[in-house]
């Protein structure tokens, strides 16, 4: 069975896309309405702007997603079995496969990126990812801890991303590297993601979400929420606005996808960051 994933914030890169306006007729015209819609020229961001405008989560997020949907669109043989998508990758997912349009979900993922974006302006946050500590070790470091941290991103065995509150975000990666990570990155990113600083997020989301058309989908879509396939319109609404402020349970989606059929996955969207966690949760598991 075959399996397309879609990556979310950290696979930028400056001239994504280009290749596909060129020489796609149908690329053009999706680049274009993408400008049209949004009323300004994100395609001269994602072209020709510089890596730190792109890094800007309002406009990092609606990069990815046009790249990405537009990419499997183009696509002569997308013809999934199952499909998931790591955090922003999962409304390019649904887009992708026809739960709502293009331009509906352009429209979401625009209003997703605008209300985070907010937040993190207001807030003291921050992200680390976390190498070579089993996830109950962090888990219980950051459940002992007096702030508002905790995990995030399981992305595969040993590395797993913390989320919240910069103050206690630094004393928990202090007290991790002594108790033995063996490498400790902070993400260049200006807010605490799917964490509970995010929950002023996830009424004015759902509202949104609330004038969208979904559809039930044709193929099972892996939810970071619940690690488990959903195909009925109303659970993905659900997941979608749960995510905001629970983990991306990524490593546990990528196993239950090859326990339920999968075997060739597809990483749809710019880099290739998927393919690498891929190969290190496939390792011994069967």
């Amino acid at each position: 069975m075959k399996a397309y994933l879609f990556p979310g914030q950290g696979s930028q890169f400056v001239g994504m896309g280009k290749d596909l306006y060129k020489n796609s007729h149908l690329a053009k015209k999706l680049f274009q309405l993408s400008d049209d819609i949004l009323g300004f020229r994100i395609t001269s961001i994602m072209f020709d702007g510089t890596i730190e405008t792109l890094k800007n989560t309002k406009y990092t997020q609606l990069a990815i997603y046009i790249y990405s949907v537009i990419k499997a669109k183009t696509l002569n043989n997308f013809d999934p079995d199952m499909v998931a998508g790591h955090s922003l990758g999962e409304l390019s997912a649904l887009a992708a496969i026809n739960v709502f349009s293009f331009e509906d979900g352009l429209k979401l993922v625009n209003q997703r990126a605008s209300i985070m974006q907010n937040i993190c302006e207001k807030t003291h946050g921050g992200m680390a990812v976390i190498f070579g500590l089993e996830d109950s070790i962090i888990e219980n470091v950051c459940k002992n801890d007096h702030g508002v941290i905790v995990p995030s991103n399981y992305n595969c065995p040993k590395q797993l991303v913390i989320s919240g509150e910069t103050k206690a975000l630094k004393r928990v990666c202090f007290f991790l590297k002594k108790i033995g990570a063996k490498k400790i990155f902070i993400l260049p990113v200006h807010g605490a993601f799917h964490s509970p600083i995010m929950k002023p997020a996830q009424k004015k989301f759902q509202n949104i979400i609330n004038q969208i058309f979904f559809k039930d989908s044709k193929y099972p879509i892996y939810q970071n929420v619940t690690a488990l396939p959903a195909i009925k319109s109303y659970d993905i609404k659900k997941n979608l606005v749960k995510q905001l402020t629970y983990p991306v349970k990524w490593k546990q989606s990528i196993r239950n996808m090859i326990s339920h059929g999968a075997v060739s996955f597809t990483e749809i969207g710019p880099g290739n960051i998927l393919q690498g966690l891929i190969k290190k949760i496939s390792k011994n598991f069967s």
